[in-house]
């Protein structure tokens, strides 16, 4: 009797938590929680990633990009690259050719016009598209007949992935969405609700902040599937219920964005229901040397000043490598991060064409540091415990944002560099200001009123142009600027803005790549960044549930039409 109230109550609780929607763990039926709840199905109206998964069941585009970060045909026959002539050799258009007989949901051929329209839908001057930078620098898209289309660019364009790729950039269909052009995008309610696909599934109903279930769609390209016949998309709840839900008590098969606490979510895979699955694509917790003197006596602090306003000792070499050298980035990213977490010797970590071999298995040198220092001169004269390099104390302000990961591997980073004469002051700034943008306060990150700073970011996407613009000379914050310049360190080395001046007129992803490496190897060398833990997005899925490929470059949801129950 005891057991029957347990198993009462433990669906009690989940069908309260997420909203009564009845879990069956079968063939025909798969149940995804996402914690944050689906807004809408229309990807082009939301910044939401959510909503961008939901819509990815749906809507495709020409092409998604896989777990490697490499670009993948979908709706395209193939990738058009400037070895096949897909990519005009003056970079200023790219020919992508439609898959012969895909239909939509409908039963409707899938045309040009359809991609055509949606460049149009989602440039209208009074649209509000919220993914309309994918199509900047488009000046106009050609028919070419036989399911071809030519996008010509106003610019070169040596990266002409953007536009109809990924989930953030699906093609929608023209006949559905013609009376929702510009100011009536958000008005047309039934078409955002319930999109018209060429996807694996189509909505069979949708409650905005609640669930979204879906049918198979009988018209998909792909003989055989999708493998399931309905999918429960439920929002609600919060990561750990979500996670305690397929890996705990195998009530669900999938949850999304596992933000919790890495011993917690090892003590739930435990229990051999699921299993924990991390997509990396490229951000990477990081610490920045600032390269100008933030002395608060200096009118000019923190400004860069064409290597006139100098760090007195962040911008030694043998300083910067022994700070390098001194951190144990296995304990920090298996001890704090767990799964959601790699040691990380790169700034760019992924995709994998992208990362140099350079720095690769660093591994910490508490001594090969000390040593590095003492031969540079750079020693304790006075039995305090603290180095001096040119007659500065090496004694440094180490600042990020208030979050408990941070705060230990701060601790962790002052107890190492202390054991090579290093002295760190600590100190956290609550979220909110630290990556604020009030020009009045001293505590943002990039008025970086701090000796060393530590934050995340990565690109946005698997080609690296817009991330490593950050380092160039000229992009550094500045009272001038209101202190909104990328380039954060306030680094400058004409060589790295020779390589990156020559990227932004290569085209070809392998020519491309190494140029990307051959930056990444200038920054961590010039000794501007330390990288710490190249970090990874958490889901888990069911252990019933087979053919999960979890990407970090475009939607979880990217291959869902190949998830099948074992």
């Amino acid at each position: 009797m005891r057991i029957k109230l347990a198993l009462v109550l433990c669906l009690f609780l989940f069908s309260t938590l997420f909203g009564g929607v009845a879990v069956a763990q079968d063939s025909s039926e798969v149940t995804i929680l996402y914690w944050q709840a689906v807004s809408i199905l229309n990807p082009y109206l939301s910044g939401g990633t959510k909503d961008f998964d939901a819509a990815a069941l749906i809507v495709e585009p020409l092409a998604s990009i896989d777990p490697d970060g490499v670009i993948v045909p979908t709706l395209a026959e193939s990738i058009p690259t400037l070895e096949n002539g897909g990519v005009s050799e003056d970079l200023m258009s790219i020919t992508w050719k439609l898959k012969d007989g895909v239909m939509w949901s409908d039963g409707s051929p899938l045309t040009v016009d359809d991609a055509i329209f949606t460049w149009q839908y989602c440039t209208h001057p009074e649209g509000g598209c919220s993914t309309a930078h994918y199509y900047n620098d488009i000046e106009d898209i050609e028919d070419l007949g036989d399911n071809s289309l030519k996008i010509h660019f106003s610019v070169p364009k040596p990266y002409p992935y953007n536009a109809f790729v990924s989930s953030s950039a699906p093609i929608l269909q023209a006949a559905q969405f013609a009376d929702c052009m510009g100011a009536q995008m958000s008005a047309c309610t039934e078409q955002n609700f319930a999109p018209i696909g060429t996807g694996p599934f189509m909505v069979d109903e949708f409650r905005p902040n609640d669930v979204v279930t879906y049918n198979a769609n009988p018209n998909y390209r792909e003989e055989g599937k999708p493998h399931f016949e309905r999918v429960v998309f439920k929002g609600g709840g919060d990561a750990e219920s979500a996670a305690r839900a397929v890996l705990e008590t195998g009530e669900a098969d999938y949850a999304w964005n596992l933000q919790i606490s890495p011993a917690v979510l090892s003590g739930m895979e435990a229990a051999g229901q699921g299993t924990v699955v991390v997509a990396f694509s490229s951000s990477v917790e990081r610490i920045m040397l600032n390269q100008t003197d933030v002395n608060p006596d200096n009118p000019n602090r923190s400004v860069y000043m064409d290597g006139d306003n100098p760090h007195p000792f962040l911008t030694i070499p043998e300083v910067a490598d022994a700070m390098y050298m001194a951190i144990d980035r296995d304990i920090i990213a298996g001890q704090l991060y767990g799964a959601g977490g790699a040691p990380a010797c790169n700034l760019v970590n992924g995709p994998p064409v992208n990362v140099s071999e350079t720095f690769l298995g660093c591994q910490q040198d508490i001594a090969g540091a000390n040593a590095i220092l003492d031969e540079a001169g750079i020693i304790d004269t006075d039995g305090d415990g603290i180095r001096e390099a040119n007659g500065h104390p090496l004694v440094v302000q180490y600042q990020t944002s208030t979050n408990a990961v941070r705060q230990n591997t701060q601790a962790l980073i002052k107890q190492w560099w202390g054991e090579i004469g290093i002295e760190t002051e600590l100190r956290n700034i609550d979220a909110a200001v630290f990556f604020g943008g009030d020009t009045a306060s001293p505590d943002t990150y990039q008025k970086f009123y701090s000796d060393v700073q530590m934050f995340t970011s990565g690109t946005s996407g698997p080609d690296a142009e817009t991330f490593m613009v950050r380092w160039i000379c000229g992009a550094a914050p500045t009272p001038d600027n209101g202190w909104l310049g990328r380039n954060v360190p306030r680094h400058c080395d004409p060589e790295y803005d020779a390589l990156y001046d020559e990227l932004t007129r290569t085209g070809g992803i392998e020519a491309r790549a190494e140029l990307v490496k051959a930056m990444n190897d200038i920054i961590i060398n010039n000794g501007v960044i330390i990288p710490l833990v190249f970090r990874g997005s958490v889901s888990a899925h069911s252990n019933t549930v087979g053919g999960v490929n979890m990407n970090g470059w475009d939607s979880e949801m990217w291959n869902v039409e190949d998830w099948y129950r074992m």
